[in-house]
């Protein structure tokens, strides 16, 4: 039985959502104007992807010194991220709890919808074990305990609810369209920018996919169904190290603390 995000956190698989997350966060402005005006991750996706893994792992998986070691670079790079209102911009700041919460439940979210994808439903016990290790990843930083949704039913009712308000401003229509779509893209980004863009496209929700301007369609389903239920038959087969290589392989960049 899955035991936790202790247990299923180490899938490399998960990463297979790592677009649809950052595009769901940036679709809330608070997240996205920041990450537009104050983040390099267009330019050096693969930097920026690997700082995020390292402090998920070392927050799951770490030592105490690993989670403070990567807490305080996290802290350093949100820093500048901030700016008070005025009248073109609501202001914004990357220590606003509100904005770590919709960060965490875009991780947690997305987590859950690829690991069942692959894996099939979890059942309840552990979707409730696994849904409050999730919490950790926010607590380590700013987001106070008790904003964490008290169970899966309020964080349905809280998700449900900002989907509802979410939407695609040009600010993050920018920022979507250099991620998905380098403007100089090195030979990996496009060895890998078409299946990682299907990908993402995929499992957005469908007025996101519209907001962002992605193209989908039947055929588009068809074929994205039929290479989650490949993905489902082949992944799992895989040896333990090939699926875990993307934690061993930062926690041993981060080193002992």
């Amino acid at each position: 039985m899955v035991r936790g995000l202790a247990d299923m956190g180490a899938e490399g698989v998960l990463l297979a959502g790592a677009g649809r997350a950052i595009l769901l966060q940036i679709a809330d402005p608070a997240v996205g104007h920041g990450v537009a005006e104050h983040s390099n991750f267009t330019d050096r996706p693969l930097e920026r992807l690997r700082g995020t893994l390292t402090y998920v792992y070392a927050v799951v998986y770490g030592t105490e010194g690993q989670v403070a070691a990567v807490r305080r670079s996290v802290n350093r790079a949100h820093g500048p991220v901030r700016r008070k209102p005025d009248a073109g911009s609501a202001g914004y700041s990357a220590f606003d709890a509100q904005s770590q919460l919709w960060v965490v439940a875009t991780l947690y979210d997305t987590a859950v919808m690829v690991y069942e994808r692959i894996y099939g439903a979890l059942d309840d016990e552990a979707a409730d074990l696994m849904y409050r290790d999730y919490a950790r990843i926010g607590t380590a930083l700013q987001l106070p305990a008790e904003l964490w949704p008290a169970d899966r039913a309020a964080f349905a009712t809280y998700w449900n609810g900002c989907l509802q308000r979410l939407q695609a401003d040009e600010v993050s229509v920018r920022v979507a369209r250099d991620l998905l779509y380098p403007p100089d893209p090195q030979l990996w980004q496009r060895l890998v920018m078409p299946l990682a863009r299907f990908i993402t496209v995929g499992l957005l929700p469908d007025q996101l996919r519209q907001g962002f301007g992605l193209p989908w369609s039947e055929r588009h389903c068809r074929w994205f169904d039929r290479t989650m239920r490949l993905s489902a038959v082949v992944y799992p087969r895989l040896p333990q190290r090939a699926r875990h290589w993307p934690k061993n392989y930062c926690l041993a960049r981060l080193g002992t603390a």
